[in-house]
This record gives C-alpha cells, sequence and structure tokens, in this order.
C-alpha cells in the first residue's frame, strides 16, 4: 500500500490529512473506523485527475500521487502523533466532546454571517488569515490558539465574575449569576480550517455565558469544495498545513509558496522583497532573524541541497549522482575483496 500524510489522536478525537490512490485512502480510513470511538468521521476529498497526477516526476497517471515529488506530504509514511489535544488551548475545562456551538453547513453559512447582528470570527492565527478570510470577519491576531481566551475577554469585557467561575474549573454559571453580572454577548459565527478548532473554540464561548454559538460544519475546505466561486464570500486562499501552502475554490492548489525560515505563506510580490532570500528570511520574520541565524540558515540549505534532504525526489535521500558514486566504489571494493 502507497499512503502518505499526518494523523493526531487525543482523547477528544481524531485529526488527519492522507494522500494516495483512492483504493489505499480507502484502506486507512477503514482500519481507523474499524474502531467504534472513531466511526462517523468527517471527510474532505481533494481529487486529483489522472492527468495531473502524471506530471508527478518519474511517475505515470497509475502510479499512486503520495509517491509523485510533488505530492503534499513525504511519500513513505503515514505519521500517527499521540497528543493531549487535537488543538491545544490549554484549559482542560473546556471539552468539545461535552458541548459545542450549533453546527452551519456551507450552503447556509452565507446567509448566517450576512447578518448585521452576527461577529463573524476567524479563529485561525494570523499568518493563515493574513492570505484570505471571510468578508467581513474579525481576526482576533493572535499567533497560537492558547491567545484565543485572552482575546475573547478583552474584545467582549467579560466581568471578573465569570472568570473567577472559569478559573475554578466550572463551564456553567447559574441564572442568576448570568442573569445579574454577565454583559450582553452578541451572536457569533466562527470558521477554521477544517472545522476542527472551532469546535473547541465554540464550547470555550459557551462556558462564558454566550448563548448564540454558531461554527462552520467542515471548515473553509468544505466550503470552497462545495460552493461555487460565483456565490461565494471567502476572499484570497485558504493555508493548508502540507506542501500545497494554500488552496483555492475547488481545493485547487493556490499561488503561495512556503518560506522555509518561519514556516509562514508568501506570495509571489513577498519573494520580490529584498528581505526574502531562499529558505533563509521573507518579509515577515526577517527583521526577528540575526544575521547569525539567518547565515545559520544559509550553511543548512547548503547542505540540504548537497544531501537532499528537503525538496525534491531526493528528499531524505542522497543525490542520485552521489548514490551512483558511492555504490561504483563499493563494488570496486568488492571485487578487490574477493580477488
Amino acid at each position: 500500500m502507497r499512503a502518505a500524510g499526518g494523523i493526531i489522536l487525543a482523547p477528544e478525537g481524531i485529526n488527519g490529512s492522507v494522500c494516495g490512490t483512492r483504493d489505499c485512502v480507502e484502506e486507512v480510513l477503514t482500519f481507523i473506523q474499524a474502531d467504534e470511538r472513531l466511526k462517523g468521521l468527517r471527510r474532505i476529498e481533494s481529487p486529483v485527475s489522472p492527468e495531473e497526477e502524471a506530471i508527478h516526476h518519474g511517475h505515470t497517471s497509475a502510479s499512486p500521487l503520495a509517491a509523485g515529488e510533488d505530492a503534499p506530504f513525504r511519500w513513505d509514511h503515514v505519521r500517527v502523533k499521540l497528543k493531549k489535544e487535537i488543538v491545544t488551548l490549554g484549559m482542560p475545562s473546556v471539552s468539545p466532546i461535552e458541548r459545542v456551538g450549533d453546527y452551519v453547513g456551507p450552503k447556509e453559512w452565507n446567509k448566517l454571517i450576512s447578518d448585521p447582528d452576527t461577529v463573524v470570527v476567524d479563529v485561525r492565527n494570523g499568518y493563515e488569515t493574513r492570505i484570505g478570510k471571510f468578508k467581513g470577519a474579525v481576526d482576533p491576531c493572535t499567533t497560537a490558539f492558547r491567545e484565543f481566551p485572552s482575546w475573547v475577554d478583552e474584545t467582549f469585557e467579560l466581568n471578573e465574575s465569570d472568570d473567577q467561575v472559569n478559573s475554578a474549573g466550572s463551564t456553567q454559571t447559574t441564572a442568576k449569576q448570568t442573569e445579574e453580572t454577565k454583559p450582553k454577548m452578541p451572536r457569533v459565527a466562527m470558521y477554521c480550517t477544517g472545522g476542527i478548532r472551532c469546535e473547541k473554540a465554540s464550547s470555550f464561548l459557551l462556558s462564558k455565558g454566550f448563548k448564540e454559538v454558531y461554527h462552520l460544519k467542515g471548515g473553509i475546505l468544505k466550503y470552497l469544495e462545495e460552493v461555487p466561486k460565483n456565490e461565494s464570500l471567502w476572499e484570497g486562499e485558504c493555508f493548508v498545513f502540507d506542501k500545497r501552502v494554500s488552496v483555492e475554490h475547488g481545493l485547487v492548489q493556490g499561488t503561495h509558496k512556503l518560506c522555509y525560515g518561519c514556516k509562514q505563506p508568501v506570495s509571489d510580490a513577498d519573494m520580490e522583497a529584498p528581505e526574502w532570500e531562499h529558505a533563509v528570511s521573507c518579509p515577515y520574520c526577517y527583521s526577528s532573524k540575526s544575521e547569525e541565524e539567518r547565515e545559520r540558515a544559509r550553511a543548512r540549505q547548503k547542505q540540504f541541497e548537497r544531501w537532499g534532504i528537503i525538496g525534491g525526489p531526493d528528499k531524505g535521500r542522497k543525490p542520485m549522482k552521489m548514490q551512483e558514486s558511492e555504490e561504483g566504489n563499493d563494488e570496486q571494493m568488492s571485487k578487490l575483496n574477493i580477488a
């Protein structure tokens, strides 16, 4: 079987991405869902035509996509990580297993977020929202999901009583406390890449006393898959955590590339900036790096280019010419030993 990807497994659920031929991917999913606790997984598919598959260097249209140079993931394994949380919030009292907001499908999403009484919140991090978001959405400008609770507290001016209740580990307040101390809170509609982070974010908002909390089922990816571009309220591209970097409507690969210096998405215009240096820095990380750090990055890139550690068909292996040279030396040594 040839499949590739990454899977995160935690007490609160499972999340991941797998690529390969349909038969291989189905085999992986069947194995996962053989466990009763993991049945009913939400699936988002990014199909690839045989013609697109054939362009992967050195491979025919009959070979698995995961074997190609440009496949989204390293082609030789499916990596499974065990974690305490799917997305780290660091608040054990907030559990998406116990309660979450109301799911809204992609077809109904436009109506909800077009309502002027709805506050639309992008719960992703700043480098993701920078390249695309829903029209009129609020960007919390977080660098990590752990910062989201603080942003909520500051933005919605939650009072001390609510914070004290939550710090004690409780996710509920009495009706009297709610009526007397809690400020009026708006209807909130949240979204994220695949709908996973929103579940925990909605659980957090409910614990803070919000009454109307909605989130996009299947996330941005499902929306881009199902909603035609001419009906869409999405603006820009959606960042994804694999070698595609970003996708557009129809889940077609986007135009952004990745800065290997900071792992942030960069546009063609960003790569024309004086701060851009391949595998070293970009306009978003240049000022945060010392010259010593940039020199280390340059040295690292030279090693990558020599040994084929990053990118290209030789990822994780020595370049073919070097392999052939060493194999020739080994063969010569064998002959000498035999003689």
